[in-house]
């Protein structure tokens, strides 16, 4: 009789714990909510002030055409030139969800792997976001193939993609790691049939090598979408403990002598410059970037992070 694989938590994610971060989904958003519409991350959630179907953009000067009743007469009065509001049609704002589950996503340190985090980060944004109005879908990319799961405005649906993730998680027990570039760009190639324009894409990866290809395909996502980058870090990545210890693989050893401070502190650097070099070059392509670790609980992170958009 052949021996039952079994999944502990925290190393490996269930159908049941992905389901359980709906609880969390209504405390954050993801989205902004004071930025312009045309602005990243805007979308249905780009102001405070929407009218019916409508959002305030900006003020300009009068047109000949303008809707009189549109005119600020305050800015007018101030400038002593007509002044005109301008609203945009608040739009819906389908998302997909892109959730790496490849090999090198299998690491945890102390808490949780990389994937485990990976995966609830892609619940929680499906939850929030279906709790929007939105459609919603994913794509789970991972060593051994891609699962795809278009939009929809359907709580089935979403269960369908964390089926999808707790299968390709579950895999990672005896995955062997592939090309990521290569993996990346399968999966670019297979967003773009999907996106047309105006989407939020969401990638969540842990982006363990900042190669020129894997930025090539991120910014072809952003064209004519907004995407929005999650990176997963574990402490040992940025951290070597004080202590001498072995390294490796299944292929190479090495002596890590962590008890010398300078090589600390070489690491520490050598991790957060690459980072920083990182989120410069998705800058100039308006593409926004935030960091979660493998220790803290995901919601704790997330409150944190977007304290100006926690919603009461």
């Amino acid at each position: 009789m052949a021996k039952e694989t079994t999944f502990p938590a925290d190393i490996f994610c269930s159908l049941k714990d992905l389901l359980s971060m709906e609880r969390h989904a209504h405390h954050f958003n993801l989205l902004a909510r004071k930025q312009k519409v045309k602005s990243i991350l805007g979308g249905k959630h780009a102001s405070k002030l929407r009218g019916r179907g409508l959002d305030f953009e900006e003020v300009r000067q009068y047109v000949k055409g303008d809707d009189i009743r549109n005119i600020d007469w305050k800015v007018t009065a101030r400038t002593r030139e007509t002044h005109t509001r301008v609203f945009s049609e608040e739009k819906e704002k389908p998302a997909l969800i892109l959730v790496d589950q490849s090999k090198s996503m299998f690491f945890g340190s102390q808490k949780r792997t990389k994937s485990v985090v990976a995966a609830e980060l892609a619940a929680l944004a499906a939850f929030r976001i279906l709790k929007e109005g939105d459609r919603v879908g994913g794509i789970v990319f991972a060593d051994q193939g891609i699962d795809i799961v278009f939009p929809k405005r359907d709580r089935r649906n979403i269960l369908r993609f964390f089926e999808n993730i707790v299968k390709r998680n579950h895999e990672l027990i005896d995955n062997q790691e592939g090309s990521f570039d290569d993996l990346l760009k399968a999966v670019t190639m297979k967003t773009r049939n999907i996106v047309t324009h105006d989407f939020m894409i969401i990638l969540i990866s842990d982006f363990h090598r900042y190669s020129p290809k894997m930025l090539q395909s991120v910014i072809i996502m952003s064209q004519h979408n907004d995407v929005i980058l999650a990176k997963i870090a574990d402490p040992f990545e940025r951290n070597i403990p004080n202590e001498k210890f072995v390294a490796g693989d299944e292929q190479t050893q090495v002596s890590v002598d962590g008890k010398a401070k300078n090589l600390r502190d070489q690491f520490e650097e050598g991790f957060d410059e690459d980072y920083r070099k990182f989120q410069g070059k998705l800058k100039k392509h308006r593409i926004p970037i935030f960091q979660l670790d493998t220790v803290q609980p995901i919601d704790q992170q997330l409150k944190e992070l977007f304290k100006g958009r926690v919603k009461r």
